[in-house]
This record gives structure tokens, sequence and C-alpha cells, in this order.
């Protein structure tokens, strides 16, 4: 079982929850630090393999783009590469009926992670953490200073890659305040929906972890969108839709996902072309502007603009 979605969205505690009714985490997990007191629950080996993909390419956890999900990213030869070593960490991973793995990560790498899996042997299942951007937003900015515009992309692009990539797999959504209201009814949501057998004996323990204070950054209502149209609005509501088991339109999703692709591509590669240019333009230093005008007016022997 993966826990998808963006990082600050509560998936630590949704792991951790989950780990408490019957999961089994893998071994080796990132410690607690001051941006996250109660723990992580993320292996840091998969931690150093996806991060080998990632950098590799050019890429990283706070990466807006969507390079990684072109046509071509991965050649066939590396990809059977990553899938083997993914393998070898899932080979790795304790003997039990249900393991949940919570790296965010695997969000923009779901298709081999999953591979991996069920080449394994593995049956795949996937719980996404749904939190209003805003709130994600300003825990990122607490966590790193990611600015509103950096973080509200990476919110759109975890939520929209988690959405789309798990589409054949058994998949629940989970609201972040929903959790922390009544952790039972998500317990029994999870359990059905996916399904697993997961148990509510170690209910003090999770009432005692799972406390109102985990929910410290709060926002309702409208949402300012960076992107000069409505996908965070949209997006956002038909996530909260499925977590509430309403009836959502996946088609509103590609219409976003498609829209974000295309401009997300052209700014890309105009911000490229940029550099390009700065790159060798950046030589030319401004004392010398002026004896390059002279050179081109006498070239022109001063001639009608250049006299």
């Amino acid at each position: 079982m993966f826990v998808l979605g963006v990082p600050r969205s509560g998936t630590s505690a949704l792991t951790r929850m989950l780990s408490l009714c019957g999961a089994t985490l893998p071994s080796g997990l990132v410690g607690a630090n001051s941006a996250n007191p109660l723990g992580y629950w993320e292996p840091r080996a998969s931690h150093r393999l996806n991060f080998a993909i990632l950098r590799r390419h050019g890429s990283e956890w706070f990466d807006p783009t969507l390079r990684l999900q072109e046509n071509g990213a991965f050649g066939a030869e590396e990809k059977t590469a990553i899938i083997s070593k993914i393998r070898a960490f899932l080979t790795e991973l304790p003997a039990a009926p249900l393991v949940v793995i919570k790296d965010l990560h695997v969000t923009a790498l779901s298709d081999m992670w999953f591979e991996a899996a069920r080449m394994t042997g593995f049956d795949v299942a996937a719980a996404i953490t749904v939190r209003h951007p805003q709130e994600v937003a300003a825990s990122l900015a607490a966590f790193n200073g990611s600015s509103p515009e950096l973080a509200t992309a990476l919110w759109l692009k975890a939520n929209l890659l988690a959405e789309r990539n798990t589409r054949n797999v058994p998949r629940v959504f989970v609201e972040y305040p929903n959790l922390l209201d009544d952790w039972r009814r998500e317990v029994k949501r999870i359990s059905t929906a996916l399904p697993i057998d997961l148990t509510t004996e170690n209910e003090d323990v999770i009432d005692e972890f799972l406390k109102p204070d985990l929910h410290r950054q709060r926002q309702s209502g409208w949402m300012k969108s960076p992107f000069g149209a409505r996908w965070i609005s949209t997006v956002y509501d038909t996530l909260c839709e499925a977590a509430r088991d309403e009836s959502w339109d996946q088609a509103v999703l590609d219409h976003v996902f498609e829209e974000y692709r295309d401009s997300e591509y052209e700014f890309r590669t105009a911000f490229k072309d940029f550099h390009r240019l700065h790159k060798y333009n950046w030589l030319v230093r401004p004392s010398a502007v002026s004896l390059v005008y002279e050179a081109l007016a006498i070239a022109h022997r001063r001639r009608g603009p250049w006299a």
C-alpha cells in the first residue's frame, strides 16, 4: 500500500495511523525532526534510490515540472534497471499481509514502483491525502521557505499525478481534516475502499497521536490561483468530493492536467532559451557596450542612424 500526495498534506499522520491499525512499516525509517516532530515514517533506502533517479534527470522533490512524465524521459534500458533496483528494495520488506510505504518521491515515479511491486508478487493499493492548497503552501513556507507560487505548483502537480497514476489500482482519498476529526470513520472508509483488514485495537495510542494541534495551518473558502486559471480550486473541490465519497468527474482533472502540462512545457522552454542566450550575453561587460556600438558605427561609415 502506497501513501501518495504532496509534502505537508498529512501523509505522515496517515501513514503512522495505518501502521497502528495493522499495516507493517519498512525498517530503517527517516527520524523525526523539528519540521515533523512526530516522524516522517519513510524508509531511508527508498529515499536514496528515488533521490538518485530524480537527480540523474535534473529533478528534485520540489520540481514543479512534468519533465519526467514526458514520452521518452526514461529509456527502456534505464527503466529496466530502475525497476530492478526497486524490486531489490521491495524484496527486503517485512513479510506481512499488508505493508505501507510512504515516500513522496514515489508520486512522480509511481509507474515504475507499481510495476516493480507487481513483478515482486505484491498487490498494489494507494491512499491519497487531500489538504487545502493554502495550508500546504503555508506549511511548505515554514518548512523550507517555498514561495506560494512554487508551493501551489507542487500541490497541483503532486495531486494531479497521484490521481492520474492510480486509476488502475484500488485507491482511496483521505481529507486531512477528516482524518484528524474522526479517524475511526476514515479507517472504515479505507478498509472498505481498498479493501484491506485494519484494526482499531490501538485506539488509545492513535487518539494520543492524532491530536488536533497537528492541524497547525488552517485555511478555508476562497483560494488564490497564482497561475491565472481556476486549476487549484477545481482540483481541490474535485478531490474533496472524492474524499467524501461523493460523485466526482475524472474528466475535469484530465482537462486541468492537459492545460498545466502544456503551459508548464511552454514556460519551461522559454526559460531554458533565456538561460541559453544569457549564458553568452553575460560575457559582454556593460562598459564594453559603448565600444561595440562605436565599432559598428565605424563599420557603417557613420551613415544614417549610425551618424
